[in-house]
C-alpha cells in the first residue's frame, strides 16, 4: 500500500510502545493496525480507552485522561456558600477524587446533567447571573494518573468547529468556549488579535482547539483522518481452560449466549492517507467513549422533492451558494425552514445579501421554548432582530409577500417541485404555493452512529427513535456518563443533551472519575499475564 508522507501505518501506533513499556514493544509493533481480513486473534494489545470524536468533548476528555487534575484554588471562595463548604471539606483532594453526586446536590443550571452543572459552576461561577467570576479551580499535571487512550477524528482537533460558517458569531462568549488550563482571551492576545466584544468567530474557536491539543501535549493521543465503520462487542468464552478468551462464532453465540461474557470492544475503520487511499485498521479497547457530536446528519422533512438540487440542508451549503453569487439578482425568495439559531443565521445571511426570505416554522411565535426567549437582547441583538421580524412580519391572506422577509408561523412544507415551487400548509389545512430561488432546510441534525448496532438507537431513552440532542439523547448514568444499556460504553457532549461547550466539559469529569476508580480496583494496572491484552 501507499502511505502519506506525514504518517505511515507503522508510525500511527508506534506511540503505543511508550504507553505499555519497552517489554511490550514487540507485541505492539506486531499488531499496530490490521487488515480487515486479518484474524482477531492476531492482536495482543487492548487500549484502556478509545474516544470517537475529536471536538471539544473528546479534547477535554483526553486532557483529563492524560493526568490533569482540578483542585480548589487556595485563595478561591465560591459565591455559592454551600458548595464552597463542601469543597473545603476535601480541599486536599482533586475534584476527580471527590463524590460528584454530593457536590452536585442542589445546584441548578442550563443542563439536565448534574455533573455538567457542577463543573460549569466551578469553572464559571454564577455565569448565568451575568457575573464574570474567575474559576475556583487550578490544574495540576499528575502523570501517575495517566490512562492510555486514543482520540479518533475525521479532521483536525476541534471537530465540527472547522466546518462551521465563518461569518457568524458564536452564540456563547469566548471564555465559555474555552477548555481547562488555557484561557481563550490569553490565546487570542498571544496571536496579536484584538478581541472585539465577548463573542467570537467559529474559525477562531477552531484554531484555539487545535492549538490547545498541541500546547497541552496531547498530540500523541490524537489521530486525524480516521473514519469508523464498526464498533462492536467481543464475546469470550467464560470457561476457556487456558485462561485466554477466544472469539466465538455468531451461530454458537446465538445458541449458548448465556455461557459467554462481554469483553472489550472491537473498533474497525480506515484512515485516509495523503494520496486519498484508505488504510484499514482494527483496534481493541476496554472502554469506548462516544464524543461524536450531532452535526453529521442534517434533519430532513421527509417530503416530496427534498432531494432536488435547489434544496440545501446546511448553512455552509447555502452560504457557499450566496458567496459564489448563484442567487444574485434573483427576484424569487429563498425559503428557510426552522426556528432555531442556525435558521436565524440563514435568515441573516440572506437578509444581509438583499435576498428576500420566506421563513417557515411549525411553532407559534409566542412559544416559550423558542431559543430567542432565552437570549438577552443586549448580548444577541442580531437574533432578536430576526425574532422581531418573525413576530411582526408574518404572512397575511390580505397581503402579498413582503419585499425582504415574510414569516409563516405554524406552517409546514408539503412538497418541493422540480419547477422550483414549494407548497406550504397551515394548521387549518390551507395550502399556498410559492416560486423559489432556493430552499434551506435547517430543522436540527442527528449524529452519525452507523458504526453501532441499530444505528445506536438502542442507547437512547426511546429506543424506537434516532438519537437526538433534544428529543432523544443517549441514556446515561448521571454521574459516570456510562450508557445505561451498554456497560463500558460512555457518551458525552451533544449526544447526552449538552450542546454548549460550557456544559460538555462535565462529561469529561464524569468519565474520568469512573475510569480512575475502576483502574484503582485492578490488581494489575495494565498487563494481564497470559491473557488477551490489557485488563
Amino acid at each position: 500500500r501507499n502511505y502519506s508522507d506525514t504518517e505511515t501505518e507503522g508510525e500511527i501506533f508506534n506511540s503505543l510502545v511508550q504507553y505499555f513499556g519497552d517489554n511490550l514493544g514487540q507485541k505492539v509493533k506486531a499488531m499496530p493496525l490490521v487488515e480487515e481480513t486479518s484474524l482477531l486473534e492476531d492482536s495482543s494489545v487492548t487500549l484502556p480507552v478509545v474516544v470517537i470524536g475529536n471536538g471539544p468533548s473528546g479534547i477535554c476528555l483526553s486532557y483529563m485522561l492524560s493526568g490533569y487534575r482540578p483542585y480548589l484554588s487556595s485563595e478561591a471562595i465560591h459565591p455559592n456558600t454551600i458548595l464552597h463548604s463542601k469543597l473545603e471539606e476535601a480541599r486536599h483532594l482533586s475534584i476527580v477524587d471527590q463524590d460528584l453526586e454530593y457536590l452536585s446536590e442542589g445546584l441548578e443550571g442550563r443542563s439536565s446533567n448534574p455533573v455538567a452543572v457542577l463543573f460549569d459552576t466551578l469553572l464559571h461561577p454564577d455565569a448565568d447571573f451575568g457575573y464574570d467570576y474567575p474559576s475556583v479551580l487550578h490544574w495540576k499535571l499528575e502523570q501517575h494518573h495517566y490512562i492510555p487512550h486514543l482520540v479518533l477524528g475525521k479532521g483536525p482537533p476541534g471537530g465540527a468547529w472547522h466546518n462551521m460558517e465563518g461569518s457568524m458569531l458564536t452564540i456563547s462568549f469566548g471564555n465559555w468556549m474555552e477548555l481547562p488550563g488555557l484561557k481563550f482571551k490569553d490565546w487570542v492576545s498571544s496571536k496579536r488579535r484584538n478581541l472585539k466584544g465577548d463573542r467570537v468567530m467559529p474559525e477562531e474557536i477552531a484554531r484555539y482547539y487545535k492549538h490547545y491539543v498541541k500546547v497541552m501535549g496531547l498530540q500523541k493521543n490524537f489521530r486525524e483522518n480516521t473514519y469508523i465503520t464498526s464498533v462492536s462487542r467481543l464475546y469470550r468464552d467464560q470457561v476457556d481452560n487456558d485462561g485466554q478468551g477466544r472469539n466465538i462464532s455468531t451461530q454458537h453465540l446465538q445458541i449458548e449466549k448465556s455461557t459467554f461474557t462481554k469483553r472489550n470492544w472491537e473498533i474497525r475503520g480506515y484512515q485516509r492517507a495523503g494520496d486519498g487511499s484508505h488504510v484499514p485498521f482494527c483496534l481493541f479497547a476496554e472502554n469506548v467513549a462516544l464524543a461524536t457530536g450531532t452535526l453529521d446528519s442534517p434533519g430532513r422533512l421527509e417530503v416530496e422533492g427534498e432531494d432536488l438540487p435547489f434544496v440545501f440542508h446546511s448553512l455552509p451549503e447555502f452560504g457557499a451558494a450566496v458567496s459564489k453569487g448563484k442567487l444574485r439578482g434573483k427576484v424569487d425568495p429563498v425559503l428557510i425552514v426552522g426556528s432555531g439559531l442556525t435558521a436565524a443565521d440563514a435568515v441573516l445571511c440572506a437578509y444581509n445579501n438583499n435576498i428576500p426570505v420566506i421563513h417557515v416554522f411549525r411553532r407559534r411565535v409566542t412559544d416559550p421554548d423558542l431559543i430567542f426567549k432565552q437570549l438577552p437582547k443586549k448580548l444577541y441583538p442580531e437574533y432578536h432582530k430576526v425574532y422581531h421580524m418573525m413576530c411582526t412580519q408574518s404572512y397575511s391572506s390580505d397581503s402579498s409577500l413582503l419585499s425582504d422577509y415574510t414569516s409563516f408561523p405554524e406552517h409546514r412544507v408539503l412538497a418541493f417541485k422540480s419547477d422550483m415551487k414549494c407548497a406550504l400548509q397551515n394548521l387549518s389545512g390551507l395550502r399556498r404555493v410559492f416560486k423559489l430561488s432556493a430552499a434551506v432546510v435547517l430543522v436540527g441534525s442527528h449524529p452519525n452512529l452507523s458504526f453501532l448496532k441499530e444505528q445506536g438507537c438502542y442507547l437512547g431513552r426511546n429506543s424506537s427513535l434516532p438519537i437526538a440532542c433534544k428529543g432523544n439523547p443517549v441514556e446515561i448514568d448521571a454521574y459516570t456518563y456510562e450508557c445505561v444499556k451498554e456497560a463500558t460504553l460512555f457518551a458525552l457532549g451533544p449526544l447526552v443533551g449538552d450542546n454548549f461547550v460550557r456544559f460538555l466539559k462535565g462529561g469529561a469529569l464524569g468519565v474520568t472519575r469512573c475510569l480512575a476508580i475502576r483502574q484503582k480496583k485492578k490488581k494489575h494496572l495494565f498487563v494481564e499475564r497470559g491473557g488477551d491484552g490489557m485488563m
